[in-house]
């Protein structure tokens, strides 16, 4: 078959099945065209141009595609890339990129149909693709950008600015975002390189009593089958306790359909993935633990040796009793909340190879030097025989904190002695990695005749699934988080996390907190009904101020801004019908007693390039461009010279990139590398300073363990703060979302309006849509479309409001923003709903009112 391919004839002559994605990206090399779905039709990233119209290239087989003209993102023309690649950079439609070049595609099939499409035309036209970062506002803006500049025939220049504190600079590397030019790591192409599949386990929880592997071994082009008896190291890994194996072993019991029994190693994907299908093994089915509250009763199978309790946090402080005694008003109800999948566009892949006497990792974790630590325990190699280095994410969100399979890229390298990738296919990715925890919350909440907060009382139950991951330190933020952004006189609040056979949970934007803040708003609203109390006047009554206690005890000392963030919505809260409140408190840091650090280096590479490394992961928050502003704004270095690395032989460690926490522990190391750096510059041109090296660092090492008997509680060094209002129009449906936050300062308002904007577009959907149902420790679906993802036509207008309260702490006062953009908004949904109907929610997700049918 003949065919158009950006304007070269091709000829194909293999299977007519093929996939059109597989094509371009396996035997052209094509890689702007990405795959975030693995064939499922959900995401459009994989969206390019046939014949004038947008396809899927995913499911268009190749017998599709005879006599047919194809265009690319690499064939759109030197004009219209430049106009898309400016247009996104400047108006912020980039964030971690995975899904922009898709978008771009259906864009430009857009405005040669329609040159001056509207915003209805715009989100109608992105039905098909999924973005899970930016919220769609801003990529809407710059379709209209770019559209009116093709339309008039006129250039966008590149975005540029002088890089210091305040101006909206264009995001680090946007042109090879928007473009599909950054190489993710399944983009990855070296010589030699061999291909690794993961053979999963096929019951929640059973005893493996076989593993036959000798129809996968005599496959032709198959290398190897690892097994759990390769592991020269130690095989069990986590991020905190150490209970989650690489593989398992015969006669050992799995935990849930995640666990890896074996791997294969071949010349290519689809070869390997046939040998996982030829191995056999045997098991005995156990008795599942699916049910969270069952499996904390002592006769329920134990998930684990220690039993099923993993951990149990408590906060209680304060005269209860007086507390009770004066409450005029008492809110009781039990909140739930659902399991959700991350959804990050970019499945997990990783790249491993033999570097000398050990393996260097290509990987796009969220913590590089905590996978360095469990790859080197993992191959029994010392630190400096394993080098990470990171290739900068399409998209985390808390999900590419554990190791997937980075650990099994690295075993396969090391012990072939060949380069080796291994890549998820989003159905592997939903089984393998952790989610966000479904959580049981019985909420007690009191005030008093004037509407003062007396006490809390919480018991809280979340189901961490098979493995630890970081599910301890979840409930325990969740109870730290029960009084949410309110001062609470008396506290009794205990949760557990408990162990199951369903699919893990972990760490995902907001940490909890979500979750929290859904039971105390609810509270805090239904007293208001109580009392007969302003529901903005009671939040502000009783806001967070300095002075104020949080659920741990611990007292803040300065930059609290619950109630600048409160002002910024009155307005608004005022004239609107059906009106939801909510407020929001998130840490930034991890605290509770664990150090939080970062190091930071300078060098002056050449007179015109400058080198920041340091050991943060850029998952399209941008923390590569605040980099670079930071060093721009201390020393007057234009932007445009800086690059930024990050990668473990550079030694300039941090921990895992969670906690909204990178801002404010890098920004802090690189003033203190400024300070040199500004003193050489008073006598010197950067010429003058060519190899010269600067390096600060920033360390918290003082917080407080959550069990610590203490004169002065420090749970965190800092925390962020919100207010929300979620609008519903008279049909019941999203009207607009108000959203002001305290932000410290704001570094920059372009990347700043694009996290709260992305952050909402992730609490609506947990709100109204999202899930991750199982039944039994199996998921009931694993296909992307089915996960809830709000697309561009559900989402309602979203206006940032920025507030600067400083932070005593923080660089130039600054907090954490990833994070709290989406901690109010769920509970503010439910607020708005319940002024709509008079319906208390007390589950999530909440099916919004059916709209009614106007005559015509």
């Amino acid at each position: 078959m003949k065919f158009i391919l950006n304007g070269q004839e091709k000829e194909y002559d293999g299977d007519p099945e093929l996939p059109l994605l597989t094509y371009l990206r396996e035997h052209e090399g094509i890689t702007s065209v990405k795959d975030g779905c693995s064939g499922q039709a959900s995401c459009g990233a994989c969206t390019v141009d046939i014949d004038g119209k947008s396809k899927l290239s995913c499911i268009t087989p190749m017998k599709k595609v005879t006599d047919s003209s194809i265009t690319t993102p690499d064939g759109l023309g030197e004009y219209r890339r430049e106009v898309f690649a400016n247009a996104f950079a400047e108006k912020g439609g980039v964030q971690c990129g995975f899904c922009t070049p898709g978008i771009v595609m259906r864009a430009n099939t857009l405005i040669n149909k329609n040159p001056s499409p509207t915003e209805a035309d715009i989100k109608q036209a992105l039905a098909s693709h999924i973005c899970r970062c930016t919220g769609y506002k801003k990529v809407v803006d710059s379709v209209i950008y770019a559209a009116e500049a093709i339309r008039d025939e006129k250039e966008i220049a590149p975005p540029t600015s002088d890089g210091k504190l305040g101006s909206r600079h264009p995001k680090y590397q946007a042109r090879e975002l928007v473009l599909g030019e950054h190489k993710y790591t399944d983009d990855i192409r070296l010589e030699g390189m061999m291909h690794g599949a993961l053979k999963f386990s096929e019951y929640p929880r059973a005893k493996i009593l076989r593993i036959d592997t000798q129809a996968a071994e005599e496959l032709a082009g198959v290398l190897r089958v690892f097994t759990a008896d390769d592991v020269p190291g130690e095989r069990t890994i986590g991020l905190i306790s150490q209970d989650w194996p690489l593989m398992l072993k015969t006669g050992e019991i799995t935990r849930y359909l995640g666990d890896v029994i074996a791997s294969v190693v071949a010349e290519t994907e689809a070869i390997a993935r046939k040998a996982i299908g030829l191995l056999k093994v045997t098991y005995e089915p156990l008795e599942v633990v699916s049910d969270m509250h069952a499996a904390m009763k002592p006769e329920s199978p134990k998930v684990h040796e220690g039993g099923n309790i993993l951990a149990h946090p408590v906060f209680v402080r304060g005269d209860m009793e007086k507390a009770l005694a004066e409450s005029a008003y008492i809110s009781k109800g039990i909140y739930e909340t659902q399991r959700v999948e991350h959804a990050f566009m970019e499945v997990e892949t990783a790249v491993a190879m033999p570097e000398n006497d050990g393996v260097k990792v290509y990987s796009q974790s969220q913590g590089i030097y905590e996978d360095r630590i469990q790859i080197a325990k993992l191959l029994g190699l010392p630190l400096e025989k394993v080098r990470v280095i990171l290739v900068p994410n399409g998209g985390g969100f808390g999900g590419k904190e554990d190791l997937t399979v980075q650990g099994h890229a690295a075993l396969m390298a090391k012990l072939l002695g060949l380069p080796v990738k291994v890549h998820l296919t989003r159905d592997e990715s939903i089984i393998m990695h952790p989610k966000r925890h479904p959580v049981w919350m019985d909420y007690t909440l009191g005030c008093d005749k004037n509407g003062k907060l007396t006490f809390i009382k919480a018991r809280i139950v979340g189901d961490t699934g098979a493995y630890a991951s970081v599910g301890a330190k979840v409930l325990t933020r969740i109870a730290s988080h029960a009084t949410a952004a309110y001062h609470v006189p008396a506290t009794d609040i205990e949760a557990f996390a408990v162990y199951t056979n369903n699919l893990p949970c972990g760490a995902m934007r907001g940490f909890g907190v979500n979750q929290a803040t859904f039971g105390m708003e609810s509270c805090v609203d239904d007293l208001c009904e109580q009392g007969g109390f302003d529901r903005w006047q009671f939040r502000y009554d009783n806001a967070l101020v300095n002075g104020s206690m949080t659920a741990t005890g611990q007292v803040l000392t300065g930059g609290v801004g619950v109630r600048k963030a409160l002002e910024a919505i009155k307005d608004e809260y005022e004239k609107t019908k059906y009106a939801g409140l909510a407020c929001g408190l998130k840490n930034t840091g991890i605290g509770n007693g664990m150090p939080d650090a970062s190091s930071a280096l300078i060098t002056i590479a050449a007179p015109d390039k400058v080198i920041v490394d340091h050991g943060w992961t850029e998952m399209g928050q941008g923390v590569n461009t605040i980099a670079a502003q930071i060093v721009c704004n201390e020393t007057g270095i234009h932007p445009d010279l800086i690059e930024v690395h990050v990668d473990t032989a550079a030694d300039q460690e941090a921990g895992m990139t969670t906690a909204s926490r990178a801002t404010s522990l890098l920004g802090n190391a690189l003033l203190e590398a400024c300070k040199e750096l500004n003193e050489d510059l008073k006598k010197n041109t950067l010429a003058d300073l060519v190899g010269n090296e600067y390096w600060g660092e920033w360390v918290v090492d003082w917080t407080t363990k959550p069990d610590a008997k203490v004169d002065k509680v420090y749970t965190h060094y800092a925390y962020s703060y919100a207010a929300q209002l979620v609008a519903l129009d008279d049909d019941g449906q999203l009207l607009k979302v108000t959203a002001a936050h305290d932000a410290g300062k704001i570094f920059n308002p372009l990347l700043f309006e694009g996290q709260v904007e992305g952050a909402v577009h992730m609490g609506l959907g947990y709100a109204i849509s999202e899930e991750l149902p199982m039944k039994d420790g199996y998921p009931l679906t694993t296909n992307l479309r089915k996960m809830g993802i709000l697309r561009a036509k559900e989402m309602p207008p979203v206006e940032v409001i920025g507030v600067e309260v400083p932070d005593p702490l923080g660089p130039y006062g600054a907090k954490g923003v990833g994070e709290i953009g989406l901690v109010p908004t769920a509970a503010a949904v439910a607020n708005a709903l319940y002024q709509f109907d008079g319906e208390r929610r007390r589950k999530f997700p909440m099916k919004l009112p059916k709209k009614k049918r106007r005559k015509a």
